[in-house]
Formats: structure tokens, C-alpha cells, sequence
């Protein structure tokens, strides 16, 4: 077990939310799986928490309830080498969600992402500052990151 991973609260889908990762993202796993017991009648038996792996990080998924809905102070960052990568995480994940702006989403646990490609951060932290703003200012009028759009923008075309 890792010593430190994101606990996230379900509203008692964490196993529906768990598998809906899993099947976005190439490399994960289920680690492991608590249930509650007699200590909650109501609840023995059903899933308390999953332990799982997405690309090498660690989650808990916390069947709570409804108390503490996810917000946007909190996003999971995906970061994407191509355009393909955008393109998929962004697709999947927004999938009976909400997309918003600038590479950020809402998937429809409400858990908020970011899905963005590494070009658009080496862009943003170029020496030239004319070049960055231009980049900064495509990013954004967009939702889904386009990186040919950007690319024109560093080059000033």
C-alpha cells in the first residue's frame, strides 16, 4: 500500500466507477476490496472500499453516500503525449458527463479531470513570452485540447 493515494467518495457506485476507469485507461487494476460488516446492518456485505491502480497510482474508492459530492477543487490529471491520447481520455471520460473548458471535465461520477498533452505545458513554459500568451490564449477558447490549434499559436501562424 502506498503512503499516500487519493480517497474518493462514491455516492455507493465506487464498483461502477472503478470498472468505468478501468476500462478507460490501459494499465489498472483492482488491489483489493473491504465490505462492510454487521457494524452497519443495513449496509453488511456491500462494498465499502476498492483499492485500485490506474497507470502506476494508487485510489481508494470510499460507498459512503451522498454527503460530499466531488468538486472541482480537487482534478486528476492526465498527462497525454498526442493528440490520439486527448482524443480517448477525453472521449471515455466525458462520456454521460460534462466537458468543460480548457482540458478540464466532469465525468458522470462528477469527479473533475484534466486531459492534457505534454506539448501544451512545454509551450506554456517557453522563455519567449509572446509565444506562451499566444498558446495560453488558444488554450483558452477551447475545450478538448487541440494540439495542432496550440502549435499554430506557438508558431504564430
Amino acid at each position: 500500500m502506498k503512503k499516500i493515494m487519493p480517497c474518493l467518495w462514491f455516492n455507493f457506485n465506487a464498483e461502477e466507477a472503478v470498472d468505468f476507469y478501468l476500462s478507460i485507461f490501459e494499465s489498472g487494476q483492482i488491489l483489493d476490496v473491504s465490505r462492510y460488516g454487521d457494524a452497519v446492518p443495513e449496509l453488511e456485505g456491500k462494498v465499502l472500499t476498492m483499492r485500485f491502480e490506474l497507470e502506476g497510482q494508487e485510489f481508494l474508492a470510499l460507498n459512503a453516500g451522498p454527503q460530499f459530492p466531488f468538486t472541482e477543487a480537487i482534478s486528476l490529471f492526465v498527462d497525454c503525449e498526442t493528440q490520439e491520447e486527448v482524443d480517448h481520455y477525453w472521449e471515455k471520460l466525458s462520456q454521460d458527463g460534462v466537458p468543460g473548458r480548457c482540458a478540464w471535465l466532469k465525468d458522470k461520477f462528477g469527479l473533475s479531470w484534466q486531459i492534457v498533452p505534454r506539448s501544451l505545458v512545454t509551450m506554456l513554459q517557453d522563455d519567449d513570452a509572446e509565444r506562451s500568451a499566444r498558446v495560453m490564449k488558444a488554450m483558452m477558447a477551447m475545450g478538448k485540447i487541440d494540439v495542432a490549434v496550440l502549435e499554430a499559436a506557438y508558431k504564430g501562424d
